[in-house]
């Protein structure tokens, strides 16, 4: 049990495309999804009713095309630790990105997670 004052959440579920501009035109006219955020053709940030969409483009793309849930964490290398002593297994070590430091892991069961926090 996490007893931390600041849980993970889920800040995005990242869902790799090859074309970003394409997949925020796709989303938007087919969900009426509104675009949050947009870092040319790397990333989208889409308004899911509460949960972020997050399009990655193929420089982006840290699961090998592979949907994830992402949970953000206060500290990633924390949050590793305890992920890797419940079971779970690293596939990425954590590196800084644009925009925050990310790794990626698989939970016991094989699902790929991406684990972020702040740089």
């Amino acid at each position: 049990m996490n007893d931390s004052p600041n849980p993970a959440k889920i800040g995005n579920v990242l869902h790799p495309v090859a074309d970003v501009s394409s997949a925020v035109q796709f989303y938007a006219a087919t969900f009426g999804l509104p675009t949050k955020f947009v870092d040319g053709d790397r990333y989208a940030a889409l308004d899911a009713g509460g949960t972020t969409l997050a399009l990655v483009g193929p420089e982006e793309d840290v699961t090998d095309g592979v949907p994830a849930a992402s949970f953000k964490v206060p500290d990633v290398a924390a949050a590793l630790a305890a992920l890797v002593a419940g079971g779970g297994t690293v596939v990425r070590q954590p590196e800084h990105g644009p925009h925050e430091v990310r790794a990626v892991a698989r939970d016991p069961w094989g699902n790929t997670i991406v684990v972020y926090g702040p740089q």
